[in-house]
């Protein structure tokens, strides 16, 4: 047993900390703005809350941070308060949150000059992921650092991996980014074609989800879409923010990502049809609005 602290309560923060806390058998410690989480949190889970990121991350052996975007993470972590300023030395901090490559080295050099070492490991699973304690896991940092880091992830994660140094993490993590917005365009104009042409969306499905064309998204969402719900998951906001992530690396290292930067303003259409918090298979309603 460890003694950790966990940093945001969202949605996929607070099932992550509860799974560190009953599968890890660790002795947590949450934190988040809105204390009302935090304290829900504790009640369910029977662990404790601190009223700041530092005092969260006093004495802990693992503090890990799942927040929403780079100015959120330096205020947890290098802010007045944030848990580097709590962390003792040899201590390791964990950051769960989808961000940009840059802030992840920042806080890696952060980390070392007080004594601390530090992994990016953004996630992949979305909410449903996070509450059955099967995420997939990209970790960038040192080897050594990550052996020590794995087997607390392990409670919350079927997957861990480690992509190379500080930073590698996120970079796997916008590459998994590309290629599900990707898969999930296709498949959208696929439904949409389907019934074009008159064709039961749901026998074209069980066939070719069998074959070349199978995917985690068709299995898992095509129901859905073809219905036309989009309430199961990762919000297309959250999406952007994330393609604006990659887009902006991409600029930097050169690479050419066409495809993702149209899909990234199809979900744009799709905010403005008011789908800001449907799913990211709600690509299909940009194709069959009137």
């Amino acid at each position: 047993m460890a003694k950790v602290a966990f940093i945001g309560m969202g949605v996929m923060g607070y099932p992550m900390a509860g799974h560190l806390k009953v599968k890890g058998g660790h002795d947590v410690t949450v934190y988040n703005r809105t204390v009302a989480k935090a304290e829900a949190w504790v009640k369910q889970f029977d662990g404790k809350f601190a009223p700041t990121p530092a005092a969260a991350a006093e004495g802990a052996d693992f503090v890990f941070t799942c927040v929403g975007n780079d100015d959120d993470l330096r205020s947890v972590t290098i802010g007045h308060d944030g848990v580097l300023s709590g962390m003792k030395a040899g201590a390791i901090l964990i950051d769960n949150t989808t961000a940009s490559a840059e802030v992840a080295r920042e806080l890696h050099a952060a980390a070392k000059e007080k004594g601390v070492d530090f992994i990016d490991a953004p996630v992949s699973g979305g909410q449903a992921g996070a509450e059955n304690g099967v995420l997939t896991v990209m970790c960038g940092g040192d080897e050594a650092v990550f052996e020590k880091a794995k087997p607390v992830i392990d409670a919350y994660a079927r997957m861990v991996g480690l992509m190379g140094s500080a930073g590698a993490g996120q970079l796997t993590k916008m590459i998994n980014q590309i290629c599900i917005a990707g898969i999930v365009q296709g498949l959208a104009e696929g439904i949409h074609f389907g019934k074009q042409a008159g064709l039961d969306i749901e026998k074209v499905v069980d066939v070719i989800s069998k074959g070349a064309a199978g995917s985690w998204q068709m299995e898992n969402r095509h129901k859905t879409m073809n219905v036309g719900k989009y309430d199961f998951g990762f919000a297309v906001d959250w999406m952007r923010k994330d393609l604006d992530i990659v887009l902006s690396e991409a600029r930097r290292n050169k690479a050419k990502l066409p495809l993702t930067a149209l899909v990234d303003q199809f979900y744009g259409d799709v905010q403005a049809l008011g789908g800001n918090r449907w799913d990211t298979s709600s690509l299909l309603a940009r194709l069959e609005r009137k």
